[in-house]
């Protein structure tokens, strides 16, 4: 395959739950569609950071690209190798399931709950090294392990690697659950929320860190966050790209620098407002939006997912689902028909408490 071959890609991909009403014996079964419709190519050694409010489908999404969930309906390719028929061997896999559980590895939130307590941090670091690398004896994964730690500044090693979970910190922890990850030479790191529950002085030290290590080797990162701040440092800083979830769907795509100077779908522009620790130009003094609650994934609005809360809204968003198209630079990209100079949406009746503001084109 090319070198400008994606490493992972995702087609058309729907991801969606069974409920079972246990909740509420007097409702049926629900589908909950947690991700809709989804396209995303990761090349080699890019960085992606996906932002979105909790209930936007974002982890769903990130699980799905390092194959722990999988699509109800589309595929999830690893270097054009479909995940979920080399797991199941529906046919003579190009690369075996193993290569791939290797190449995407995931980081969460709470690496304390992902580490053994009852283990060294050593044991934890050596436990996926003999089952990977075979043939390293016992002193070479202890020289493997130790130059990591020292690698990633848990200085001396010798005392960090003998240490239990309960004696590091929650920055320690995370470090640790890094260099677990970068053990197996993956080709795709998921950092699922992997600074949020640090403190902020800790965070910028430990997206420094990730980065740092990205690059040295030769890594591609999808990060998952609800900050925005968060995400826009890790992209900005890798030349990376920033998407937006929104119930579900990828609502825009494309260079943190362009998409948070430029936002092209009403809900960036929302999420922009909410973080004034971008410091970026100032915004309106209230918040572009009409509706402050996020609707029912059970039950997602028909149309255009954001126009029960979108400021521009027309009847053609409340019946039409927008197609995502390029924008500005060819790889930014926005599902929403503000963004089409002939839409049908300029000729539409804008919804209650909305408007059509032709100065907003």
């Amino acid at each position: 395959m090319s070198a400008d071959d994606p490493v992972v890609s995702m087609s058309g991909v729907d991801i969606h739950f069974e409920m079972d009403g246990t909740l509420n014996p007097f409702e049926g079964p629900r589908t909950v569609q947690a991700v809709d419709g989804v396209d995303l190519d990761i090349p080699e050694n890019d960085v992606v950071a996906i932002v979105g409010e909790s209930g936007s489908g974002k982890t769903t999404l990130g699980k799905a690209a390092v194959g722990l969930q999988q699509p109800s309906s589309g595929t999830v390719t690893f270097r054009g190798q479909d995940i979920w028929n080399a797991k199941k061997r529906f046919t003579n896999p190009s690369i075996p399931y193993s290569e791939i559980r290797q190449s995407l590895q995931i980081i969460h939130q709470d690496p304390g709950s992902s580490l053994n307590p009852h283990r060294t941090v050593e044991a934890s670091l050596a436990e996926p090294l003999k089952t990977v690398q075979t043939e390293l004896g016992p002193e070479d994964r202890e020289a493997r392990i130790l130059a990591m730690l020292e690698r990633v500044g848990m200085t001396p090693p010798h005392d960090y690697a003998r240490r239990y979970p309960h004696q590091l910190s929650g920055g320690e922890k995370q470090r640790v659950a890094l260099v677990r990850a970068l053990l197996m030479n993956p080709d795709l790191i998921l950092a699922d929320e992997a600074v949020s529950a640090l403190d902020v002085s800790l965070r910028v030290e430990v997206m420094d860190l990730m980065l740092e290590l990205q690059g040295a080797f030769d890594t591609s990162f999808l990060f998952i966050s609800h900050d925005l701040s968060n995400a826009r440092y890790l992209a900005e800083h890798a030349d990376g790209r920033l998407g937006v979830m929104y119930l579900g769907e990828l609502v825009e795509l494309g260079g943190a620098e362009e998409v948070l100077r430029n936002p092209q779908h009403p809900y960036t522009k929302v999420l922009k407002w909410a973080t004034p620790s971008l410091g970026i130009e100032e915004g309106p003094a209230e918040p572009p939006v009409r509706e402050i609650d996020i609707p029912d994934p059970v039950d997602p609005p028909s149309g255009c997912r954001f126009h029960t809360r979108c400021p521009y809204a027309t009847e053609h968003c409340r019946e039409m689902t927008p197609d995502r198209r390029s924008v500005g630079e060819a790889s930014h990209r926005v599902s929403c028909f503000r963004s089409e100079e002939d839409s049908e949406y300029w000729h539409s009746d804008p919804l209650e408490g909305a408007s059509l503001d032709a100065d907003e084109r």
